[in-house]
């Protein structure tokens, strides 16, 4: 019977993945993902996410090391920011664990590239939990892509204007061309 309902449930939530209306829980690993080499726009992350629901919960865990202007840039953007003391992994971890035995949530949404939360990946699917991994390069763990239901690749402003420029001249050719 429980593998009944937990295969009715798992349905209900593909189908609501597929409309964009999952509840979703955001954790962002700050240290990891909101470096300036990577100059990440949240509001640019928060929209992609959003393609898929909304974002019911949403914490940023920065270490004690954060500027006062990385909290007020996180807090703008709609997150919690929890400064932690040392490493924020465990805290992570913990509140991910909780969130994935709620039933407010039908979607983790980890912002890493860490491998080590491969785990939470592993026990939110067992529970029957969309899983999202946001993340760039370098060091985008490739278990952590391949575990998730949902992977949004990053890519750091220098990249994403770069490319930018390489298509604006052919978007350009064609312009000239209908003439």
């Amino acid at each position: 019977m429980l593998d009944t309902v937990k295969d009715y449930m798992s349905g209900v939530i593909k189908r609501k993945a597929k409309r964009g209306n999952l509840d979703i829980a955001m954790l962002i690993d700050g240290p990891n993902m909101l470096r300036k080499e990577f100059d990440i726009s949240l509001k640019e992350v928060r929209e992609l996410v959003e393609e898929l629901g909304n974002i019911r919960v949403g914490l940023a865990f920065l270490n004690q090391y954060a500027s006062d202007k990385l909290i007020e840039a996180v807090a703008n953007q709609g997150f919690v920011p929890r400064v932690i003391p040392g490493d924020v992994d465990v805290y992570l971890a913990v509140e991910a664990m909780e969130l994935i035995y709620s039933d407010n949530v039908d979607a983790i949404a980890l912002m890493t590239r860490d491998t080590d939360f491969l785990p939470i990946i592993a026990k939110a699917k067992e529970q029957g939990k969309v899983t999202i991994v946001i993340g760039a390069d370098p060091g985008f763990s490739t278990a952590l892509q391949n575990a998730a239901d949902y992977v949004i690749k990053l890519k750091p402003r220098k990249e994403r204007e770069a490319e930018e420029k390489e298509e604006k001249p052919e978007e350009a050719k064609a312009a000239v061309s209908d003439e």
